[in-house]
């Protein structure tokens, strides 16, 4: 288990690196597919291997709760429970604790809720957390975090990057004290808060690297800000965290976060756009995103799109899938959501190619002009 730096280009802090697990070597910059429950919806694994991903996101809160880490822990682990051959990475289920606001209680000791399939209560601490995801047994596993909402008063910040901190601490700890259980080794992130404020994300994150974990990721964004103060934000944080270990900002986002992220030093990240969308009609290309219930879709006879290398885009017409869109069929889930995530991950193995050309900055410029420029 072992994270490579390789490039950093010489005009962004963009960077190149090799992200090595049991399960496989992942190129980066690096896009994970979300498979909440062990799936990602609509696809079968097989698919999900053939748009090129090979790091997907599994949620600890949701398996957690259905079907119970004792299942997935006797299947031998989620990679043989899903029958997924790359790696994994899990949330801890910070997030969730964070959108169910009105069923939990935080305390520094840790989180009351109540689950939102049953209203059950349940109680997580750091090392509860820890102890979930090593029977999970993903490749990699997400802390326990206080996420505060992206309008918190600065006072609630600063008690959520205390909490962070503390629960970094323990997790990390008990993370040391317990060992993998499925035969392959296993590597901790820790998550750096601190709302829009640069000082309270500088201490977090300083904080964090003295506590050596194997990858940093950026939570907290994406909730609510605008574009421009989370591209602020993600630069600040950079800065602080160690160039030798994988970055990772969680739950980001557009073909253009992903670009503009990227550009100030990121390399892995998840989201729930592509797939979501897709499951809505909207699909992504180099020219923009297009809704396929759209009517002037009904004779274009043209393909998904030609320049994204999936069975999908490549085999099936724009007439087709608006077809399978307005007559409610779950074809149309599986071809959109398949294209969606093969246009991500050509997105990011593109931009990879571009730092290492040292013709980065360029192209996504371009990338970014071609795409704002037409709205289909």
């Amino acid at each position: 288990m072992h994270f490579t730096l390789q490039h950093t280009d010489t005009l962004t802090k963009a960077r190149t690196g090799l992200l090595t697990t049991d399960h496989g070597v992942i190129e980066t910059p690096a896009f994970m597919p979300v498979g909440t429950l062990a799936t990602v919806k609509s696809l079968l694994p097989r698919d999900v291997w053939d748009t090129g991903a090979r790091l997907c996101l599994a949620n600890a809160y949701h398996l957690y709760l259905r079907p119970g880490t004792e299942i997935v822990k006797e299947a031998g682990g989620i990679h043989r429970f899903a029958n997924w051959n790359g790696s994994i990475l899990t949330d801890s289920g910070g997030y969730q604790v964070y959108s169910l606001s009105a069923l939990r209680k935080i305390t520094d000791d840790g989180v009351k809720f109540k689950s939102h399939i049953d209203g059950s209560a349940h109680y997580f601490t750091a090392e509860k957390v820890i102890e979930i995801e090593r029977d999970l047994g993903p490749d990699f596993m997400m802390v326990l975090d206080e996420c505060p909402p992206s309008n918190a008063e600065r006072a609630v910040v600063e008690n959520a990057v205390s909490r962070t901190m503390l629960w970094a601490e323990r997790s990390m700890e008990h993370f040391q004290k317990t060992k993998p259980l499925h035969g392959y080794d296993q590597a901790a992130y820790l998550i750096v808060q601190g709302g829009v404020h640069r000082d309270l994300r500088e201490q977090c994150a300083e904080k964090l690297v003295s506590m050596n974990s194997f990858g940093y990721a950026i939570g907290g964004l994406a909730v609510g800000e605008p574009n421009e103060v989370m591209y602020e934000v993600t630069d600040w944080t950079t800065d602080v965290l160690p160039k030798e270990k994988p970055r990772y900002l969680m739950g980001v986002g557009t073909p253009i976060d992903l670009l503009e992220s990227i550009s100030r030093g990121v390399d892995m990240f998840d989201c729930v756009i592509p797939t979501r969308n897709a499951r809505n009609g909207q699909i992504f290309t180099a020219n923009g995103k297009l809704n396929m219930r759209n009517a002037k879709w009904k004779n274009d006879f043209s393909l998904i799109d030609e320049n994204t290398p999936s069975y999908a885009s490549q085999n099936f017409t724009k007439a087709y899938l608006a077809h399978l869109f307005n007559a409610d069929e779950t074809l149309a889930l599986t071809l959109a959501t398949m294209h969606n995530i093969a246009f991500y991950e050509q997105l990011v193995r593109t931009a990879r190619v571009k730092i290492l050309e040292g013709t980065f900055l360029q192209w996504k410029t371009d990338f970014i002009s071609r795409y704002t420029l037409v709205k289909i």
